[in-house]
């Protein structure tokens, strides 16, 4: 009896220190895992931040060809907004490399800042004193410049992309000895066993989560919308893309006047980070233009005269649609550059009117557009998508087609920030969660008396 006390005893010794030990690695592995994750972290923001840095040159460089183009201030601002950005940007991809011991990476940033510096004090700076400058030379410098920091921006990429995988690598490699030891202990301790496991689920959940995170910090460009007297402005955007979640697709609501508004909703050709940034000139030139002339065919025919003038790329198109709403008389003026995807629901009648196409695409042919009238009533919604919408395919490849976009519109909520969502929902019900392209959404509804914006 005292020999099985004594035996008792020891085996209770052992698994006590045994079971401590296995609590200190635990705990010993966790802390190593959330050193990791912490690195992780880092490296991924270091590269969102060095695309944003990328975003914000292409910018300045689209800033300073609009001021060139039109003297307008306006692009000086934007100029002056993007310079003072990709200052904080480029601070925080140093800090990171710096933090990381990348000394090639390190030495390679600096090249890319020096030469960036240059070409502000080289090309920017004499064209914002005298835009009437050899415009033709000062772009061929550009570009240069500009294949020359492709080159060391890529070797940082490279460099930040290499240390993320080396860690998360590392990562997987922590949880997996991780997930031995728990398979070990589970046979000595049941309970134990089940406790790691669930401990480990959550750290895989946590890598998981760190990605996406990083999925969504990669978005350069996302449309916004400001709000409008009268009316109810709902958006969406749905990209057919998990791996990175920015395309061409944008739309936008800008106030011209008391009452008055710009609506946009563009496609541009292509797709992934190119496709976002070209969004930015798209956008800020369209407004630039109807700050000065808020009728939509002029609108779009100057802007097909800047992008042929500007953008040096014959593959390049886009479609765009250009309205102004005037929220006071319920009446939308607008334009069309190939854009079929745009529509009025009719609060009266119940039905769905397509709006016409009034010119090409922009980009293709130089053209002047005609503007349209249409007169709106309260509670009339007004539908702008892109292609994504009428494109909408099963799993079998079916399209949803104009004629299923406009039931869809027509049987939708009666408020345009549901009817945005419902749309959106609809697509991901057709598609089978995997849209196959991407889809940018602007409704507004204007609202009776009775009703709160």
């Amino acid at each position: 009896m005292t020999e099985r006390a004594t035996g008792t005893v020891v085996f209770t010794i052992f698994l006590v220190i045994t079971l401590g030990i296995a609590v200190q690695g635990a705990f010993q592995t966790r802390a190593s895992i959330a050193v990791t994750f912490n690195r992780l972290a880092e490296m991924q923001r270091a590269q969102t931040d060095l695309q944003e840095m990328l975003r914000l040159q292409i910018n300045e460089e689209d800033s300073l060809r609009g001021f060139v183009l039109t003297q307008d201030p306006f692009y000086v601002q934007q100029y002056a907004q993007a310079t003072s950005e990709w200052g904080g940007k480029e601070r925080a991809v140093r800090a990171a490399l710096i933090d990381q011991h990348l000394s090639l990476a390190l030495s390679l940033l600096d090249d890319y800042v020096a030469v960036q510096q240059r070409w502000r004090r080289e090309i920017a700076q004499p064209l914002l004193v005298n835009p009437g400058r050899d415009v033709v030379s000062l772009e061929k410098k550009t570009k240069l410049f500009i294949e020359y920091q492709e080159d060391t921006t890529e070797g940082v990429r490279i460099a930040l992309v290499d240390e993320s995988a080396r860690l998360a690598h590392s990562t997987q490699d922590q949880i997996n000895r991780t997930s031995y030891v728990r398979a070990f202990w589970l046979l000595i301790f049941g309970l134990l066993a089940v406790l790691f496991n669930a401990y480990g689920s959550r750290l895989n959940r946590e890598l998981q989560e760190e990605r996406m995170v990083t999925d969504v910090l990669q978005q350069a460009f996302r449309s916004t919308h400001a709000p409008i007297p009268n009316c109810e402005v709902g958006s969406a955007y749905l990209s057919a893309t998990s791996r990175v979640r920015v395309g061409g697709d944008v739309y936008d609501v800008f106030p011209l006047s008391e009452g008055k508004a710009l609506l946009l909703v563009a496609d541009v050709s292509g797709k992934g980070v190119d496709a976002a940034v070209l969004t930015a000139f798209v956008r800020f030139t369209v407004r630039s233009i109807a700050l000065r002339n808020a009728d939509p065919g002029t609108i779009l025919t100057e802007f097909n005269e800047t992008f042929g003038r500007t953008i040096d790329n014959p593959s390049l198109f886009i479609t765009m649609f250009v309205g102004i709403l005037d929220c006071t008389q319920d009446v939308l003026t607008y334009a069309s550059a190939g854009h079929d995807s745009a529509y009025v629901r009719r609060a009266a009648q119940g039905r769905v009117e397509a709006l016409a196409v009034t010119g090409p695409l922009v980009g293709v042919m130089e053209s002047s557009y005609r503007s349209e009238v249409k007169q709106l009533s309260r509670d009339d919604v007004i539908v702008l998508a892109t292609d994504g919408l009428t494109e909408s395919r099963t799993r079998s490849g079916e399209l949803l087609g104009e004629h299923g976009a406009m039931e869809w519109i027509a049987a939708g909520p009666s408020g345009a920030r549901d009817l945005a969502d419902d749309l959106i929902r609809r697509v991901r019900k057709r598609s089978g969660n995997r849209p196959s392209d991407d889809l940018a959404l602007l409704t507004v509804r204007l609202l009776n008396g009775a009703d709160d914006a």
